[in-house]
């Protein structure tokens, strides 16, 4: 299994009290694919500098560092696209633990 860092940008358009359910269905969906969720980061809601469309002007930021299989990243990516909750997946990397 390979470690990741997955950055997801939720969509809080009238929905501030739905970040904790959205969370824990990424962390469910990375658990389904065979993953371990090892740390949950969550950070703040934040403007966008660019904004694209009126409707998704901030979202609410959430770090997360899991481990998977090779192809876990695009399943999540994939699977997270389709989603009214998740505005943006960014591509996990790999962090380096500290030894």
């Amino acid at each position: 299994m390979k470690r990741y860092e997955g950055l997801f940008i939720l969509d809080t358009a009238g929905k501030e009290e739905g970040i904790k359910d959205t969370i824990d269905k990424i962390s469910a969906e990375i658990t389904a694919h065979g993953g371990k969720v090892e740390t949950v980061q969550k950070m703040e809601k934040k403007s966008f500098s660019r904004i694209a469309n009126k409707k998704h002007n901030a979202g609410y930021y959430v770090n997360i560092i899991f481990e998977g299989e090779r192809g876990l990243p695009d399943q999540l990516k994939h699977r997270f696209a389709m989603s009214e909750d998740v505005f943006a997946c960014y591509s996990p990397w790999h962090p380096r633990r500290n030894r």
